[in-house]
């Protein structure tokens, strides 16, 4: 398992890293655990300040985009705000999911209170690939699971995983919104110790030059290992 982040890219303007499942993006906070923040390390390592302008939960992994001014910051968040960020991830699944399709829930904030209004939100999907392993569960003979992308169109929180739990396909390795089962199984057949999400593709307007700017971010090793083991495409 990765511990540092890795660059993608860097400019006069932002950065792009590969953030390691397992390490939070800030310090403090319920998600820290007491672990060393994303921040801390790229403060550290490039030698300036850096301002994160969306988020990737802790135990997710892939591209992350920070701001390497104030000014490019909010030019930067104002992009994710009006939903003109696309985003790409891929999720390991429980069970087989259909060919492609379009979940859209009224989502309330977590741990907000009992007048909170629920907000709309929208993730598009496709299956890449499913596959049927030879191991029981219950009275089934055999047990599917399913290598989805998806898009979110809206900026929820834990969107991607609550839309696939509400989908009755949660994430492997989702410990607040998962199956207990298949995460055990998971962890004891093939070492499996992470959430099974990763966002693999960002593309945004460049706050310089206005250029559509489009990366990639390549998937952890854990991640892939997982693939390789259930006879999965292990490419993004």
């Amino acid at each position: 398992m990765e511990k540092e982040p890795l660059v993608l890219y860097e400019d006069e303007a932002l950065v792009a890293v590969h953030k390691p499942s397992g390490m939070p993006v800030h310090r403090g906070g319920r998600e820290s655990g007491g672990c060393r923040a994303l921040l801390q390390v790229l403060r550290d390592s490039l030698g300036r300040y850096v301002y994160p302008v969306h988020r990737l939960d802790r135990p997710t992994s892939g591209i992350l985009i920070l701001a390497l001014s104030a000014d490019m910051a909010s030019h930067l968040a104002g992009q994710f705000r009006r939903h003109e960020v696309d985003k790409a991830y891929l999720a390991l699944v429980r069970g087989r999911t259909p060919s492609r399709g379009v979940i859209s829930r009224f989502l309330k904030p977590e741990d907000a209170g009992p007048g909170a209004v629920a907000r709309f939100s929208v993730t598009r999907y496709h299956t890449r690939e499913c596959v049927e392993i030879p191991v029981p569960m219950g009275k089934t003979p055999s047990r599917c699971y399913s290598l989805v992308e998806l898009h979110p169109e809206t900026g929820r929180s834990r969107q991607i995983r609550r839309h696939l739990n509400g989908l009755s396909h949660p994430i492997i390795g989702d410990t607040t919104y998962g199956d207990g089962r298949h995460n055990r199984f998971f962890r004891e057949a093939f070492g499996c110790n992470r959430l099974m999400l990763a966002a693999i593709r960002i593309s945004f307007l460049h706050p310089v030059t206005g250029h559509r700017l489009d990366l990639k971010s390549p998937l952890a090793r854990d991640f892939c290992e997982v693939l390789l083991k259930l006879g999965m495409d292990r490419e993004v």
